[in-house]
């Protein structure tokens, strides 16, 4: 049987202070990461993007721009738990006010921090590359 690359979606999610969320997920071995999944089959990316981030995080996004396309051979040296190939489609949005509610196999706990400050967590591979894409774009 042949495997693919699967292709995912996942967002800068910034809050009404400027800061992002980021979750610790146990898919990731405890690093941060956005959060984020797989498109379904008939779903839009921004269908699937909206779907995913009200699963994962309980919040309802906005103002959804799409920023970048990474790809991501080798998953295991992004501390991801399985050997994988994503395509990750990124996308910068904004948060609706509400409450974060963690669903528990997606992640552990949330943090929302400066994109400048996020250096300081244990972040994978494909999210520190996505930050510090955004933060170069941000200074141009």
């Amino acid at each position: 049987m042949k495997q693919y690359p699967e292709p995912v979606v996942g967002p800068l999610i910034f809050n009404d202070n400027n800061e992002i969320l980021l979750i610790k997920s146990p898919k990731f071995n405890g690093k941060y990461i956005v959060p984020g999944g797989h498109i379904e089959i008939g779903e839009t990316m921004e269908e699937a993007l909206k779907r995913e981030i009200k699963e994962e995080t309980n919040l309802d996004i906005k103002d959804i721009e799409f920023f970048m396309i990474q790809e991501g051979t080798n998953m295991k040296d992004t501390g991801f738990n399985t050997e994988k190939h994503f395509i990750f489609i990124d996308f910068i949005c904004k948060a609706n006010p509400g409450k974060v509610i963690l669903e528990a196999r997606e992640a552990e706990e949330f943090v929302w921090i400066a994109p400048e400050d996020a250096h300081k967590l244990n972040l994978n591979k494909s999210t520190k590359i996505f930050i510090e894409e955004y933060l170069k774009r941000k200074t141009q």
